[in-house]
């Protein structure tokens, strides 16, 4: 009895360590880089992206980086709004839908251009390359999406033509479907 109680012990012993490990090796010749601020995802409530910038200046690469950024993150916007507007819209009965979408799309430029002044920037650090004597920038940024949704809504109320038939709740429901899929 006492055998198969220590042999148990020993082979549990051995999975909880050997689970322990690093899962998975680069392939031969190859190094893994974990770049800085690349930990920060965006999801169910939140946009986020990381980039960086390099340059000689150190204030221009800190420039770059957050223009590289911001840029990833309208792209990363604009596809998702154009998505829950594309289903929204077509969820909706209206006789005139692509005038709908057209104005829906011309919304969320609008707010996108607006959001992105308001960037909070989660992380950033500043890197030496000691080779090229240039400066290395990374930057984390992020956006709030229900912030997003309410400035949306808020600009479609000023268009009368849509908010005939705009139900706030609907969209933001299509809103959150799509923002769980990121």
């Amino acid at each position: 009895m006492k055998a198969r109680i220590l042999f148990t012990a020993l082979v549990a012993a051995s999975l909880i360590l050997s689970s322990c490990g690093s899962k998975t090796k680069a392939p031969k010749g190859e190094t893994e880089l974990v770049l800085p601020c690349s930990e920060f995802k965006s999801d169910r409530k939140t946009f986020r992206v990381y980039s960086f910038g390099e340059s000689m200046d150190m204030n221009v690469a800190k420039k770059k980086a957050m223009s590289n950024a911001k840029t990833d993150l309208a792209g990363m916007i604009s596809t998702t709004m154009k998505v829950v507007g594309d289903n929204y819209v077509k969820s909706m009965e209206v006789n005139n839908l692509e005038e709908v979408l057209e104005r829906f799309e011309e919304n969320a430029r609008t707010v996108i251009d607006q959001e992105l002044s308001g960037v909070l920037v989660v992380c950033d650090r500043l890197m030496k390359v000691e080779k090229t004597d240039k400066f290395k920038y990374y930057i984390a940024i992020e956006l709030d999406g229900e912030k997003i949704v309410k400035n949306y809504y808020k600009a479609l109320s000023k268009n009368q033509k849509i908010m005939v038939d705009y139900n706030y709740e609907k969209f933001k429901e299509t809103f959150e479907k799509e923002m769980a899929n990121q």
